[in-house]
């Protein structure tokens, strides 16, 4: 073979192009739900908070089912196991393993069933000042003028009064009872509602979004709960958190001060009221036990509460 032929042989090694490098994989996307819940179980405080309330809202579900007692039927209620300590072995035959308060209710069925009570009037009476209060912040930040000095300065005026204060005034009016109660507790958490949504909306007012639904235009409804509504949630989130919290620690106030439910439906104040007489003379559990429930609830609910604030307010974040 000459030097100028450049015919291969079969001696010759043959070169072939580098293969391409496979593309690197797209992660799916990830959703804000679970992106958010990503990020809350790297507290394991909240988490565990969290796992309580969860647990607690069980509990006082199903606690007709996992009660040996029903502790509203005073028909079947024995004197004769009144003020029993803890691990007492009833008339009926079943242990009481929390002991018996004054009138012979097992106590843990007592909490349970008191739980329920608490858990229900926190979310109702929370939710209605939620939507009460945001629809008052909303129509004030929206409308201005005489109706936004007027919304306001009444909110502020309440705020200037103790939540308990305007609880007490208001149940001794319109006296006993779970509607009677809800209305209390909702005209004196409203305000906290309606300040936070006044302010939010204030500020997603002057957005550029917001103008341009103007100029299209659209409704005043329509950019209010459509538009501008979306966008204050979660700082009304982080306050329902918060104020749940304290509608149940309102009605527990109110409860162990007499002007709560009446005596045939005992809440967890009620419980704790009951037995304050007895502390004195070693009978601890009919008070402490109730009252140990009702702080594990509410710190329970404030930790997934500030955890939630965290994480929706970005200048929070640890």
């Amino acid at each position: 073979m000459t030097p100028t032929d450049t015919t291969l042989t079969s001696q010759d090694p043959v070169t072939l192009p580098a293969p391409e490098a496979a593309p690197a994989p797209v992660p799916p996307p990830v959703s804000p739900l679970r992106a958010f819940w990503a990020e809350y179980r790297e507290s394991w405080i909240a988490v565990i908070a969290l796992a309580v309330v969860v647990l607690v809202v069980l509990a006082a579900l199903l606690a007709p089912w996992i009660t040996p007692q029903d502790p509203y039927d005073i028909a079947n209620l024995s004197l004769m196991d009144a003020r029993r300590p803890p691990g007492y072995v009833g008339a009926e035959g079943y242990t009481h393993w929390l002991g018996t308060d004054a009138n012979g209710r097992d106590l843990l069925s007592a909490i349970l069933y008191g739980l329920r009570i608490s858990l229900q009037m926190g979310l109702v009476a929370g939710l209605v000042a939620l939507s009460v209060g945001t629809t008052l912040g909303l129509v004030a930040a929206h409308s201005g003028g005489r109706i936004e000095t007027a919304i306001m300065r009444i909110v502020d005026l309440q705020l200037s009064f103790p939540a308990i204060l305007l609880a007490l005034v208001l149940v001794a009016m319109l006296g006993q009872g779970k509607g009677q109660l809800i209305a209390a507790l909702v005209a004196a958490q409203y305000a906290y509602f309606a300040r936070t949504a006044y302010g939010a909306a204030a500020a997603e007012r002057r957005k550029d979004y917001v103008e341009a639904a103007h100029s299209v235009p659209l409704s005043a409804r329509r950019i209010v709960f459509r538009h501008i509504l979306p966008n204050i949630m979660p700082p009304l989130i982080v306050v329902a958190t918060v104020q749940i919290a304290n509608s149940i620690a309102l009605e527990a106030t109110l409860s162990f001060l007499g002007l709560g439910l009446p005596v045939t439906e005992p809440s967890l104040g009620m419980l704790i009221s009951n037995g304050f007489q007895y502390m004195m003379s070693g009978r601890y559990w009919i008070s402490i036990y109730p009252g140990i429930a009702l702080i594990i609830l509410i710190v329970a609910i404030n930790l997934v509460g500030d955890q939630i604030r965290d994480q929706l307010n970005p200048r929070l974040k640890r």
